[in-house]
């Protein structure tokens, strides 16, 4: 039997484009080149999708600069069914045609991880990692994260939505009152901590809307849990729709970072990662039962990482579900599967396995 030929795609329109490019250079390292064949292809911040050479080398950060791709030569996604595959535009008269047998999407935020290129790759009857396009945009959303976990009875803390138009009206009615401060104002659908801020004075929340407003027109802000432990936990499900849990980690920020923001996450090494995590075997095992049902009352599949905080009194919440994690070096997700027993390029062959298993289309 041959290969199977893997699309990976990354980068894209979204301010999180480089976390993106990082993400897929680490998969791009470790996916094993015996099995797969690797196609790598790139969605400039423009949004045009480019050819990439697939060298690790070229997607890593050097000296505090994240990588970006802005040019390259023309891909074309075919979206016929018949026709499974992309066109590279090598010449202006000629297009090389290559066929592909599933694609990884390691693209974080709108325009990709929102459920966008999943409807597309859906019309091309093309099997992708991860989840479709309802769990994908409604995971993307914070707001309607939360709307569906209330509505299955999974607790996720104190929270309000609203439009950037609005907040005039939110501002006047000081209908943000019954939340308290501290708050956390953010965009709604933006992650890697882009456009977060923790806001302490109510003087300063016109200023937090407006920067996440640069982000997202869509505005949450979240009740700070206080005193929380930070704990994330992995799902994964596997080709024989089997769904399993990792080791919890806790994410400890070290001091200079009020939270776990951008600079954090990726570019100080600030954060210290507990794994296990430090907490009692039964908050372990309702963390782990938490991330089950919330991965399962937003319709994920393939993977997520689901975020909790755990109070001051053992309240267990959940924060946000990512459809699709960061696979940077020091990303949680993969992290917690290796201290799980299930490597990276283990992680990667299961993860290709459960989207081929699972067939494009209504299901």
């Amino acid at each position: 039997m041959g290969k199977t030929t893997v699309l990976v795609l990354f980068g894209g329109r979204s301010s999180e484009h480089s976390i993106s490019c990082i993400s897929a250079g680490s998969i791009l390292q470790a996916i094993d080149r015996e099995r797969y064949e690797i196609v790598a292809v790139a969605i400039t911040p423009e949004g045009d999708w480019v050819s990439h050479s697939g060298r690790y080398e070229e997607l890593r950060a050097h000296n505090g600069n994240l990588p970006m791709v802005k040019e390259g030569i023309p891909v074309t996604l075919s979206l016929s069914p018949e026709r499974r595959g992309i066109w590279v535009a090598h010449e202006e008269n000629h297009s090389e045609w290559i066929a592909i047998d599933v694609v990884f999407p390691v693209l974080h935020g709108p325009y990709g991880e929102d459920g966008a290129v999943q409807g597309a790759l859906e019309i091309a009857d093309i099997p992708y990692v991860g989840s479709g396009v309802f769990a994908s945009a409604a995971c993307m959303d914070k707001a309607h994260t939360k709307r569906l976990l209330q509505s299955a009875g999974i607790p996720s803390g104190r929270w309000q939505a609203f439009q950037l138009s609005d907040w005039d009206h939110v501002e006047q009615d000081d209908s943000l009152a019954d939340l308290g401060l501290p708050v956390f104002v953010k965009p709604a659908r933006a992650g890697s901590s882009v456009g977060v801020s923790k806001v302490h004075d109510k003087s300063d929340l016109a200023a937090a809307v407006a920067l996440a407003g640069s982000h997202d027109p869509h505005i949450i802000v979240e009740s700070s849990v206080e005193g929380a432990l930070e704990i994330e936990c992995g799902v994964l499900a596997d080709a024989d729709g089997v769904i399993r849990v990792s080791e919890c980690a806790r994410i400890k920020v070290r001091e200079g970072h009020e939270f776990y923001d951008f600079e954090a996450k990726y570019l100080d090494n600030s954060v210290e990662l507990i794994v296990p995590a430090d907490i009692s075997a039964d908050l372990v095992k309702q963390v782990q039962r938490l991330a089950v049902e919330a991965f399962s009352a937003l319709d994920c599949e393939g993977l997520a990482r689901v975020d909790f905080f755990i109070d001051p009194d053992g309240a267990v919440s959940v924060n946000e579900i990512n459809t699709m994690p960061g696979f940077t070096p020091i990303s949680m997700y993969p992290r917690m599967w290796s201290e799980s027993g299930v490597s990276y390029p283990e992680l990667i062959d299961v993860l290709i396995g459960e989207a081929l298993a699972r067939t494009p289309g209504l299901r």
